[in-house]
């Protein structure tokens, strides 16, 4: 990477902590970038190291809506040579986790609280983990994430529903 490309995402990652969402936000600067997602895929696996177990790639982002790529390889690989469901989970609750963090309205805060999902058919080519949420949904209480898994032929391999608690934010 060169110094000028350093220095201007040095920048970019200043000037996107001082804004209502960071997440968002720093997507939408970075995505300008060649690389930008990229980069933005590993950030956000550096702050939730987990997710780097499945290398994924944060494809879309907007309020209410995230779509992370899962490359079908071997470290992902179950018995049977598919993308294990479990790896699938992973990609969908990254997709949630990261819909979640650039959606939520400032004054409220999320944790996950369960995860439902249905294996629907075989994984066997890269997958696309969506999750999405009607924007009114965000309020305190329970509000459920609609998580689909689609192979590359547009068929749902795994759906499903993610839990969060929605709750207000402490008073400074």
């Amino acid at each position: 990477m060169n110094q000028t490309m350093s220095q201007t995402m040095s920048q970019t990652m200043s000037q996107t902590m001082s804004q209502t969402n960071k997440t968002l936000s720093l997507y939408n600067r970075l995505e300008k970038y060649p690389f930008g997602k990229k980069i933005f895929s590993i950030i956000v696996s550096r702050i939730a190291p987990y997710f780097a177990t499945i290398s994924p790639y944060i494809r879309e982002l907007a309020p209410n809506h995230c779509t992370c790529i899962i490359k079908k390889r071997k470290k992902v690989f179950n018995h049977i040579k598919t993308v294990h469901v479990i790896a699938i989970c992973n990609g969908l609750e990254m997709a949630m986790g990261v819909m979640a963090e650039s959606s939520v309205p400032k004054h409220l805060r999320w944790i996950p609280k369960g995860m439902t999902v249905d294996y629907t058919a075989k994984a066997g080519s890269d997958i696309r983990c969506v999750a999405t949420v009607n924007p009114e949904d965000w309020q305190p209480g329970d509000m459920l994430v609609n998580i689909t898994a689609y192979d590359e032929n547009d068929i749902v391999v795994v759906k499903g529903e993610i839990k969060l608690w929605i709750s207000e934010k402490p008073q400074k």
